[in-house]
């Protein structure tokens, strides 16, 4: 399977967390993938400055990007997908060429090879781009992509069409062209190929049925994954895979997870894991397009979801019999503080500092326990109320509605308690 095998095995065991690359063997991203590409810890990306795939090109910043990348890599994900543009290589080749090499190079200096998506979807290209006469236009915008980064160690896969079988909702087949986006696809990679003898093809089907349909003319097979119950996710995996043995083709997910799909990321990232099958999150970063449902990181490297990032690490919520549930009136912190609240409410006068102190007391006793959903975190109200300068009516609102969400958890009786444990020092 072309490339793949000249991968190497793994170094060893105890080295897989700090893999060095050999360029001559491998053009990985300075990790070594086995031959059924398991091992792949991918992401889609695109910047959060960009307004879409030609934005992200024709503004290129590459001190950006090398940030970014630099979250994956301390998260020792490996491979990145990424959408080029042809309305951006059209306006301006050369400035095109440049930024998709700094961005391989980039990533590769962070230990992460490339995937790039020559087509997301038709409407992006020349006009009619189905016709015969559009096919030299299509041959020198591959073959120009090819000359630019073809032969960068960082570059590890090619995908000729991003979802080639996606047919526009409501689904109305004699209104659609999913036939002919599949064709364009398929084209496309013959094209890679052509001009390419060393990187594999692949081409990024939405579901298994195109993967099959396109078998013939890529390397490898991909498909795109948002089930909404474990079963169904367990299930599209092993169709997968079984695929992939009936064709003799490695197979990866290459589009996953989505918090507005009923698909959570640590349970896509659990079955995957679990299933030895490798994959590639939609996305990295919480960027314009798809932010509301997609991505890990913001652009000043915070997170959204603790659980994402500890999956990607390997490890998983607890979702089974033996929870132990915190208690966090144990030693009557809950019950004091929920005391002092009361007081601090009835006080004709009460102080902005002192309320500050109760508030915030109360909102990392309401996360620390895991005691409220964390969409808005209770700190991050506090801290923008404190922000916004002395308030006295909108932290009474916000303590109201700490001791609302923290009462049920109080147990009688601990109020005592907490009077030894709080320290009685100025805040």
């Amino acid at each position: 399977m072309k490339r793949l095998l000249g991968f190497a095995l793994l170094l060893c065991a105890t080295a897989a967390l700090a893999l060095v690359a050999e360029p001559a063997v491998a053009r990985s991203g300075g990790l070594k993938y086995a031959p059924d590409y398991s091992d792949v810890r991918g992401f889609n990306y695109n910047t959060v400055s960009s307004r879409g795939y030609a934005d992200e090109w024709n503004r290129y910043d590459h001190a950006e990007v090398d940030r970014h990348m630099g979250y994956a890599e301390r998260l020792r994900l490996n491979m990145a997908r990424v959408f080029l543009a042809y309305g951006s290589w059209k306006a301006d080749p050369v400035r095109f060429r440049a930024n998709i090499r700094d961005f391989t190079r980039t990533a590769y200096a962070h230990h992460i090879g490339t995937m790039f998506v020559l087509i997301d979807g038709p409407q992006g290209l020349m006009p009619n781009p189905f016709a015969d006469t559009a096919k030299p236009e299509m041959q020198a915008y591959v073959k120009d992509v090819v000359a630019a980064v073809g032969n960068e160690p960082g570059l590890v896969l090619w995908d000729a069409g991003n979802e080639p079988d996606w047919v526009r909702l409501p689904v109305a087949p004699p209104n659609t062209n999913q036939a002919q986006r599949i064709r364009l696809a398929m084209f496309v990679a013959t094209l890679l190929k052509q001009f390419d003898k060393v990187t594999p093809v692949t081409i990024g089907c939405e579901f298994l049925t195109c993967a099959e349909q396109t078998a013939p003319v890529v390397d490898v097979l991909s498909f795109h994954d948002y089930s909404q119950t474990r079963a169904q996710i367990a299930a599209d995996i092993l169709r997968g895979q079984a695929l992939g043995r009936k064709v003799g083709k490695a197979i990866v997910t290459t589009e996953m997870a989505c918090v507005g799909r009923a698909n959570p990321y640590d349970i896509e990232i659990e079955e995957h894991n679990t299933a030895h099958m490798g994959w590639m999150i939609w996305e990295l970063m919480i960027a314009r397009a798809w932010g509301n449902v997609h991505g890990i990181f913001y652009d000043d490297g915070t997170i959204r979801d603790p659980a994402i990032v500890a999956a990607v690490l390997g490890f998983y919520r607890n979702r089974g019999p033996d929870i132990v549930m915190e208690q966090s009136d144990r030693e009557g912190i809950t019950s004091g503080i929920l005391q002092d609240a009361h007081k601090w409410l009835d006080d004709p006068k009460p102080g902005w500092s002192a309320g500050l102190v109760i508030a915030e007391t109360m909102a990392n006793t309401l996360e620390a326990a895991q005691l409220v959903g964390m969409r808005n975190p209770p700190t991050r109200k506090l801290e923008l109320l404190r922000s916004g300068g002395e308030n006295i009516p909108a932290l009474k609102l916000l303590i109201d509605e700490f001791v609302v969400e923290l009462a049920p958890n109080a147990i009688p009786g601990q109020t005592p308690m907490h009077r030894f444990y709080t320290p009685q020092v100025t805040h």
